[in-house]
């Protein structure tokens, strides 16, 4: 049966006394009806929900629908509430993830049909990995997909120095997400999920973790739970278990960062370009190759140009990956033979040259230099060195 999971959650919501879920899911059914065209069913949803309002049935949780609780000392949210858009979500990932969360996607998208034969579904997903690689994007590009507002969990807020407060207010958000269609996202996962058996964290702390699991094993199947972390070492064992789904978002390989260059640069790089800087890029995450493409961007413009200078963007993207150690000098050719040793063909002396500003001349005595070092002997300046 179509929508039936939406009808299951207005049922337990007036079973439970608890009309802010009834007029959640109810607004939601209504939407859903809309979109394929029954505007009349959705209307006389709509007016009932109305008529509610006008003869004060609805209670005060009613009343404050749509207001995220609050820390009760410090009236920190607890939370950030966010409606996200396909349009305004762009993320990039390699193959095995995105088949992953293509793969839960289509699970909760056909959470009706599950549901209607018997099956439940598993609306959990940890998502780990080095930071900078996307996964908050990876967040709201979800929250898109399904059209679900994001509550993402506010760790200022929900962690507090008075005792028993943080387990409180995990209780109070928990509590909020299953009253409404929603996707809680805990970023920054460590911060209240971590091992129980660390010696340096306080016994308040590993309560809090007693209290998360609880949290999480109340939920009912149909409220989507996702979370991230930076340092998945530092998670508690339980935790892990808790999850259906496991994504280790990584470091973005080169066609991905390829796609990427291609996106942030639009129309100020040749897919050419793209491929050079994707060439040279490994070791850079998704922020990196971000960051370097809007501050080229900005260059351009502010030269009058319509494309960016690869002279200026080259040596961005390859000091991300060059130890800061070496000076000047010394990371200049050691860019140039890390260029050099990717491919042979694409980055000619000429190429090369053009690329780091200086002469063919130039390129031809830093590789010989650096050659003879890696053979273990120095070959000896000649007067066109000097």
């Amino acid at each position: 049966m179509e929508y039936l999971l939406e009808v299951l959650k207005i049922v337990d919501g007036g079973l439970k006394l608890n009309p802010e879920k009834v007029k959640s899911y109810a607004e939601l059914l209504a939407d859903k009806l809309e979109t394929v065209g029954e505007s009349k069913a959705a209307l006389r949803i709509r007016q009932a929900l109305a008529k509610s309002r006008s003869d004060h049935v609805a209670t005060s949780a009613l009343a404050r629908l749509g207001k995220v609780p609050v820390d009760s000392e410090s009236r920190i949210s607890l939370a950030d509430e966010e409606v996200c858009s396909t349009e305004d979500v762009n993320v990039f990932i390699e193959p095995n993830a995105e088949k992953l969360v293509n793969q839960f996607l289509s699970h909760l998208e056909a959470a009706d049909k599950l549901v209607a034969e018997g099956v439940g579904i598993a609306p959990s997903m940890l998502m780990y990995g080095p930071p900078g690689c996307g996964k908050t994007e990876l967040g709201r590009y979800i929250a898109a997909s399904l059209g679900l507002p994001l509550i993402t969990a506010r760790t200022d807020g929900l962690i507090s120095s008075y005792l028993g407060n943080t387990a409180k207010n995990l209780r109070t958000l928990f509590e909020y997400v299953m009253g409404k269609p929603c996707i809680l996202f805990l970023d920054e996962f460590d911060a209240i999920a971590k091992l129980r058996d660390d010696q340096h964290e306080l016994g308040e702390l590993k309560r809090v973790v007693v209290s998360l699991l609880q949290n999480i094993d109340a939920l009912d199947n149909n409220t989507i739970l996702i979370a991230a972390t930076n340092h998945e070492h530092l998670l508690d064992p339980a935790i892990w278990r808790r999850f259906a789904y496991k994504a280790k978002i990584d470091m973005p390989i080169m066609e991905v960062r390829r796609q990427m260059f291609h996106f942030f640069l639009g129309g100020f790089a040749s897919q050419e370009d793209c491929h050079l800087l994707a060439a040279v890029s490994d070791g850079m995450t998704g922020a990196d190759i971000r960051q370097v493409a809007e501050d080229s961007k900005r260059e351009a413009i502010l030269a009058d140009s319509h494309s960016v200078s690869l002279e200026y963007l080259f040596p961005r993207t390859l000091q991300l990956s060059t130890p800061n150690e070496l000076t000047p000098k010394e990371k200049l050719n050691e860019q140039i033979s890390q260029t050099r040793q990717i491919n042979t063909k694409i980055f000619t002396y000429k190429r090369l040259a053009k690329l780091f500003g200086v002469s063919t001349g130039k390129i031809c005595s830093v590789l010989k230099n650096m050659e003879a070092t890696e053979n273990g002997f120095e070959r000896p300046a000649t007067h066109k060195d000097r």
